[in-house]
């Protein structure tokens, strides 16, 4: 098991081995596993990249991002050009479906609303505008409407987790309450937690995953 130390080391390198991460002054900072990341980045599409650099690095318990977004001079742009920007980047993805999903913007920040039938759909949309110059912060307000019944669910999900983390299924436990399903039980890595995580995300009509895995 890595201490705190190394962790800070290795999530540190990672962030300035990355090229789509282009500040390096970011501030690492270690407890019992979890990574707290601090600074301010100048675009959104930095501030995930530097939230999956993380997740990337073994022995990460847990991921505290605590960066904000401070625009430069040239990335400034109204409200009125990111949402048609917004509006179009929803257009030409071929992941969202058309006219499912609506951008709203106020002081940089774009909130999305809407409906759709799969959690891929909905992730799609908010990457086709998270990565838009002058984008301050995403609020995805989309929802996923549920096309299966909750028996369903969990047979899909179980399913999934047996073919994409073998390992791990035998330790999971999976509850669905309608559109909603809460995973629990114990994982090796943040890896395998997204792993299980993307397995129950993937099924058609889950709105919403609580993760209570534990990382051991």
């Amino acid at each position: 098991m890595k201490t705190d130390s190394t962790l800070q080391v290795d999530v540190s390198d990672e962030l300035a081995w990355d090229p789509a991460i282009t500040h390096t002054d970011i501030g690492v900072i270690v407890r019992d596993g979890v990574v707290t990341l601090t600074g301010t980045l100048p675009t959104m599409a930095e501030k995930h990249a530097a939230e999956d650099a993380v997740r990337r690095v073994a022995g990460v318990k847990g991921i505290a991002v605590e960066l904000d977004v401070r625009l430069l001079p040239e990335h400034e742009r109204s409200d009125a050009d990111i949402a048609m920007a917004a509006r179009q980047a929803l257009e030409w993805n071929a992941q969202v479906p058309a006219n499912a999903v609506l951008a709203s913007v106020e002081k940089g920040h774009v909130t999305l609303t809407g409906q759709v039938a799969w959690a891929y759909q909905r992730k799609a949309a908010e990457r086709a505008v998270r990565g838009l110059i002058g984008v301050r912060g995403v609020a995805n307000q989309v929802h996923v409407k549920p096309l299966v019944t909750s028996g369903q669910v969990e047979q899909r999900i179980q399913g999934a987790l047996a073919r994409h983390a073998e390992r791990d299924a035998k330790h999971v436990g999976v509850r669905v309450d309608g559109s909603k399903v809460t995973l629990s039980g114990r994982v090796h890595s943040l890896a395998e937690r997204d792993a299980v995580c993307g397995a129950a995300w993937s099924s058609p009509g889950v709105a919403l995953v609580v993760d209570d895995l534990v990382v051991f």
